[in-house]
């Protein structure tokens, strides 16, 4: 499957300002929710909602050579997690690698990324993609069930 690349600066820093993140050793993923995916959804062949990525690498990954070696194993480690586990879709996603993935395997990348995919609540199965899980409901004590409030 293709990957629809984010190229306009306002869509990245919404995302920064606006959308959740997570990071890791190797990685960082803002996402927020795509308010333009059903226009793009329209506009597709496939006729199918799409995540638009953007992979942003700063001089301080490294050199050339290191800034997209990064970029390549982000890109496959997107493309394995979606085939395999599946990644909800409409949402606009920049990834920002750091300095320990032009070191890493593409597998420590891969289970970094899954990892923060899985936090912001990205993977299909998943229920709230908003960011932040609410307060776990209280739960009663025992001596508040018996009546007892000593």
């Amino acid at each position: 499957m293709k990957l629809y690349a984010l190229k306009e600066n306002h869509l990245f820093r919404r995302a920064y300002q606006k959308g959740g993140r997570r990071s890791s050793r190797t990685v960082t993923v803002y996402a927020l929710k795509d308010r333009a995916a059903g226009l793009l959804r329209k506009q597709n062949p496939q006729k199918q909602t799409l995540n638009r990525i953007g992979i942003s690498a700063s001089k301080k990954v490294g050199g050339a050579v290191q800034r997209n070696r990064a970029k390549r194993l982000i890109r496959e480690a997107y493309r394995q997690i979606d085939k395999t586990v599946g990644i909800r879709k409409g949402f606009l996603l920049v990834i920002v690698p750091k300095t320990a993935a032009t070191v890493s395997k593409m597998q420590d990348v891969q289970s970094d990324l899954l990892a923060c995919l899985s936090a912001l609540a990205l993977l299909k199965g998943q229920d709230d993609p908003a960011g932040e899980p609410g307060p776990a409901p209280r739960e009663r004590d025992a001596d508040a069930a018996d009546g007892d409030l000593s």
